[in-house]
């Protein structure tokens, strides 16, 4: 078995029918794909939409409660055959069509192939802004990091995913030095069933998810560089005003909140410091246990 399209289904019980359909034909074509299916606890009959199917091509895996997508992705991981991983979505938003043209990509030398969203979405303005902020905080080439994908087994094994980090494979694959590639896919209007992600405070979450995994792949690494550079300065600002307020002082123009300021900036640098010093220590301990 050469590539695992797992499919991640919350809730899909009318797509069910649809995505096993096009699949057939997917498979007549692609002989070396299984499919695998993770029920995220769905409570509208989901899951015993999916058992009662049966072909040779598909497996299923299930939660009992919603665990969310990445933990979904992660589930059928750890049952996947193939050398390549890909995540398909249940809604059929996509064409089985282009899982080939990702797959090629990886062929040809790619760790990570990722799609490029090509059609009219409702959330085309906000996924805009989203990827533009990803490129301009990771330095990514790519246009899209949440479309269908496909990537390596052992990128998966690579990087650690939290809640709702599937989103940033592509930022934490680049970060940890495998090769992306991306390629346009289409994508179709949602035939039945809800957007998972349409609520106004997933924009937020996203922003937040966005500086957590920079954070991850920067400040955690060296916090002592970072930390520490902000306390050396904030105790050299803190000295420098010292000298001005005791100069001012001997000319006679005492000032009494530069002595607070001096106080706070002084304070301030050493709390740095002290974040510094508790960072490095705990990425000491990571790294053994990454090492393990």
């Amino acid at each position: 078995m050469k590539v695992s399209v797992l499919i991640p289904a919350f809730n899909e019980v009318e797509n069910i029918p649809l995505l096993i359909e096009e699949f057939d034909k997917f498979i007549k074509e692609n002989r070396d794909y299984e499919v695998i299916i993770i029920d995220d606890g769905s409570r509208d009959g989901t899951f015993e939409a999916v058992e009662k199917i049966h072909r040779p091509y598909l497996r299923t895996a299930r939660h009992s409660r919603n665990l969310g997508k990445t933990q979904a992705i992660i589930t059928g991981a750890k049952i996947a055959r193939g050398d390549i991983l890909a995540v398909f979505d249940a809604d059929l938003q996509y064409d089985t069509g282009d899982l080939p043209r990702l797959v090629e990509l990886i062929d040809r030398g790619a760790d990570v192939a990722t799609g490029w969203k090509q059609g009219d979405y409702d959330k085309k303005f906000v996924s805009a802004i989203y990827n533009f902020c990803g490129r301009a905080l990771f330095r990514l080439k790519t246009h899209d990091m949440n479309a269908m994908k496909a990537f390596r087994r052992e990128v998966l094994e690579a990087i650690h995913l939290r809640k709702d980090w599937h989103r940033y494979i592509v930022p934490l694959a680049q970060a940890y030095g495998f090769r992306v590639e991306e390629v346009k896919v289409s994508l179709r209007p949602r035939r039945f069933g809800l957007p998972k992600y349409q609520q106004k405070s997933r924009i937020l979450i996203g922003v937040f998810d966005l500086l957590s995994v920079k954070f991850q792949m920067t400040f955690i690494q060296k916090p002592f560089l970072y930390f520490g550079t902000l306390g050396a300065v904030s105790i050299l600002l803190g000295f420098l005003t010292g000298v001005l307020s005791i100069v001012l002082r001997l000319l006679g123009h005492g000032f009494r909140p530069l002595l607070y300021l001096v106080i706070l900036l002084v304070l301030s640098g050493i709390l740095l410091f002290s974040l510094g010093m508790i960072g490095e220590a705990i990425r000491a301990i990571l790294d053994r246990l990454e090492e393990k």
